[in-house]
């Protein structure tokens, strides 16, 4: 159905700050006419605005969040009592995915989605490596656990690439799988691909992509069948890379090389790849990603909980490397705290300011993450671009004074206050339409974790 918003401000294409007063036109889930108007006024060859519904704040492009793993916002507040690393918040992580089953994921991924949703997040792509039954089994439909993500993205209301992972080893120097992670195995790569290509998302909401979850959990001589497939298909493929120093030199001591070089060397990097973190790259390794055009996707609120470190993403950037952001653990789910982030993380770093321009952080939260999610027709405020809006609100006691341009140091994902999907109302007055979200969290957490 046509439908016509008056923003009070607008971040359009290729302008360094928001744009008042602009009306934008939506049908058949598409953007169709984006008008600036003149002092508030209609401009020519605008009809009237009586029927435009108004959105007061900032409307964006749809936000996407590049890297999650849905079953991880069931350990929010759950594993921060104590010291550690990323290493023992695994074994964490790991007593809940022995507990899920398909219908308790798609209840905690329908609610997880839902939030994800109220923050402004209009696409999110799932590295989702939860496969089969908790002692490895296969379930009578192999893609059960897939099929669970892709019905509680519908229910949520918002876009899904499903990353689906390869994770065949426990090491880099090749372990068997053990314990919880023998529900992530396939056995081997070939298996894999088998088994992913059986799967055929039944909504044009969903779409399937690739990841090898690391070089500790995929062969080096396996890495080519995973990225063969992706690259076959033109499907996004996306990589957990040099997260921890621990994987650098286990990478070193069995193959001689880097994590980023061996991905170089066996055909996985690439434009329609995505390196997660990439916290611990050297500079050859930066050249490498940047010279072949491989995205980089940051979640700093999930590598500041984890103490993994800080990554080098100036330079990154400035090699090359597209910017997108995920919130992964979801210790935080806020595309605003991690677009700021990048910036802030980049000043401790380096102990000076002003590395990233507020457009640039804008990129890398909408159209830069949806391309790498494989939606290159989102993420703009442009005729035929995907009809996704979100409005954050000006008036709030933490917006309240700052100047839209601002919005990124400011916001934060309760100040969301209207989200359209695909031209689909699904939040509105800060409220999903069709999830209670407090509640459906809480019921689905306490199920895996009680």
């Amino acid at each position: 159905m046509p439908m016509r918003w008056l923003a009070e401000y607008a971040w359009l294409p290729a302008h360094a700050a928001p744009t008042p007063d602009v009306l934008i036109e939506t049908d058949g889930g598409r953007i169709t006419a984006v008008a600036p108007l003149t002092a508030g006024r209609p401009a020519a060859g605008v009809e009237v605005l009586g029927d435009a519904v108004r959105l007061p704040g900032l409307t964006l492009p749809g936000l996407a969040n590049a890297h999650s793993h849905a079953f991880h916002r069931a350990l929010r507040g759950r594993t921060h009592g104590g010291r550690g690393d990323f290493w023992t918040w695994r074994e964490v992580m790991y007593e809940v995915a022995g507990r899920l089953d398909p219908d308790s994921y798609l209840a905690l991924a329908r609610a997880a989605y839902a939030e994800m949703a109220q923050a402004g997040v209009t696409c999110v792509g799932e590295f989702h490596y939860l496969h089969h039954g908790p002692d490895g089994t296969r379930y009578d439909d192999p893609n059960a656990m897939s099929a669970a993500l892709v019905e509680a993205a519908a229910h949520a209301g918002i876009r899904l690439t499903l990353l689906d992972t390869c994770y065949l080893t426990a090491s880099v120097d090749g372990d068997p799988l053990a314990g919880p992670q023998r529900r992530f195995g396939d056995g081997d790569a070939l298996r894999w691909a088998d088994r992913v290509g059986g799967f055929t998302p039944d909504n044009d909401h969903a779409r399937i992509g690739a990841a090898i979850h690391s070089v500790r959990a995929v062969p080096a001589g396996q890495l080519a069948t995973v990225a063969g497939w992706a690259h076959r298909r033109g499907a996004p493929l996306h990589v957990h890379l040099s997260e921890q120093p621990a994987e650098n030199d286990a990478c070193r001591a069995v193959h001689g090389v880097t994590p980023t070089r061996l991905l170089a060397d066996r055909g996985v990097l690439g434009r329609h790849t995505t390196a997660v973190h990439a916290t611990h790259p050297t500079g050859a390794d930066v050249a490498l990603l940047g010279e072949s055009r491989t995205g980089v996707c940051l979640c700093p609120t999930t590598e500041r909980d984890l103490a993994d470190g800080i990554g080098p993403t100036r330079r990154m950037v400035e090699a090359g490397s597209p910017l997108s952001l995920g919130s992964d653990s979801h210790a935080v789910v806020d595309l605003f705290e991690e677009a700021r982030a990048v910036e802030l993380d980049e000043r401790l770093r380096t102990r000076r300011r002003g590395h990233f321009r507020a457009d640039e952080l804008l990129t890398a939260a909408t159209r830069a993450g949806h391309a790498a999610l494989g939606w290159g027709d989102a993420g703009e405020l442009a005729v035929g671009m995907r009809a996704d809006l979100v409005t954050v609100r000006l008036d709030s006691a933490r917006t309240a004074g700052v100047p839209p341009v601002g919005v990124f140091f400011a916001a934060t994902a309760a100040d969301v206050d209207h989200v359209v999907v695909d031209g689909r109302v699904v939040v509105r007055d800060g409220r999903h339409l069709t999830v209670d979200v407090p509640v459906e969290l809480r019921d689905a957490i306490e199920a895996v974790t009680s």
